[in-house]
């Protein structure tokens, strides 16, 4: 008898990161309903953050930000950093001299390898409407021998993001990263993968790392292949469902009644069916995060933000901080945020370049339509 698929499933935490399996350190999914702008420009809200705002019964969350949502200059080693977006707009600086404004489907990809300093902004764009923002962070692991390697910094545009769509409209899947749906449902024509950083452990595909936001209405199915590495080596797989969990959600053959996470045997194919409502009700889709990869199987240190194989390589990441600040910092304030109508950029190794639909008129037109 075929064995399940499941080999575990537990109930999401309502706050805080999720559970991750080796190559993953970290997952958080971040969901706020922030104010119009009412600071008369500076898109700042009127309330100031306590410095430690993470209240997941609120409308929306200041985190780390003062008067600007978010994560001021903070410090990072050993690991990488992947901000997988949905909806709203994320302001990037950091040591290097790299900046972005970036949101609406682009993914950034940070390795911060031997140290850098980097901030997160959220500001308030908007001042004619809510500011909402949906993405995910998520920390990718370095194997020991590329945890010193030099910064390096990546931006994915949400029209370079391969998009797989069923041929009825059911099912839609971002490739965030890995070699999964690259075919369009229409006319199997292969869609080419955004290349990771070349330190990543995802940039060799024998690791098998994959990154994939599904999303399936009512009355789709999908098929989830085993991992293409299965048959070789062990891949971890997790499938976390975030949205959409009341609407009689079948993985595997099992019932699911609210938002879990499930730890997958990648071995096995999985069927995920949605069930048909009648046309008068309103469902909404569901939406699932599936992380995947090859273990690195190598000890794991971690205090704050550095992520080593040794406690004393900890010690030795915070006092290299202390003494080098990682480059320094360049930007004129901690959270640093860019001007109102900047638009989506990133600025590389002294290069600005922005995607094909760029000014605050396109994201707010994007935002309306969805």
């Amino acid at each position: 008898m075929k064995g399940s698929a499941i080999v575990k499933s537990s109930p999401l935490p309502i706050a805080g990161p999720y559970p991750t399996l080796d190559p993953f350190l970290f997952c958080v999914y971040h969901k706020d309903d922030y104010p119009p702008d009412e600071s008369g420009g500076k898109m700042e809200t009127l309330f100031p953050g306590n410095g430690s705002d993470f209240n997941p019964h609120a409308p929306y969350r200041m985190y780390h930000g003062d008067k600007v949502p978010g994560f001021p200059q903070h410090p990072h080693r050993g690991f990488e950093t992947i901000t997988a977006t949905n909806v709203g707009l994320i302001d990037h600086a950091d040591s290097v001299g790299n900046a972005g404004r970036y949101g609406e489907g682009d993914v950034q990809w940070m390795t911060a390898g031997d140290g850098v300093v980097h901030g997160e902004m959220f500001p308030l764009v908007f001042a004619s409407k809510p500011n909402h923002t949906k993405f995910f962070q998520l920390w990718l692991n370095l194997p020991a021998k590329s945890k010193k390697v030099e910064p390096c910094f990546a931006m994915f545009w949400s029209n370079d993001v391969p998009v797989y769509k069923s041929e009825n409209g059911n099912v839609s899947i971002a490739v965030w990263a890995g070699d999964y749906f690259l075919e369009q449902g229409h006319d199997d024509e292969k869609q080419k993968q955004n290349s990771p950083p070349p330190d990543s452990w995802a940039a060799d595909p024998e690791n098998d790392v994959a990154v994939l936001h599904i999303t399936i209405r009512p009355g789709g199915k999908l098929v989830l292949p085993k991992a293409n590495k299965s048959n070789g080596s062990t891949i971890n797989r997790t499938m976390y469902l975030i949205e959409g969990h009341t609407n009689g959600v079948e993985v595997d053959g099992k019932v699911l009644g609210e938002k879990v996470y499930l730890e997958m045997d990648a071995t096995k194919d999985v069927v995920i069916e949605i069930p048909s409502i009648d046309t008068t009700s309103q469902q909404q889709s569901t939406e699932f995060l599936l992380l995947q990869g090859k273990p690195i199987n190598e000890p794991v240190a971690q205090h704050g933000p550095f992520v080593m194989n040794t406690r004393a390589e900890i010690q030795e990441a915070f006092r290299d901080y202390q003494r080098t600040k990682f480059g320094g910092w360049p930007w004129p304030r901690d959270d640093m945020i860019f001007p109102r109508d900047k638009g989506r950029f990133a600025l590389i190794n002294g290069k600005e370049t922005r995607p094909s639909s760029s000014s605050l008129d396109d994201v707010e037109k994007k935002e309306d339509e969805l």
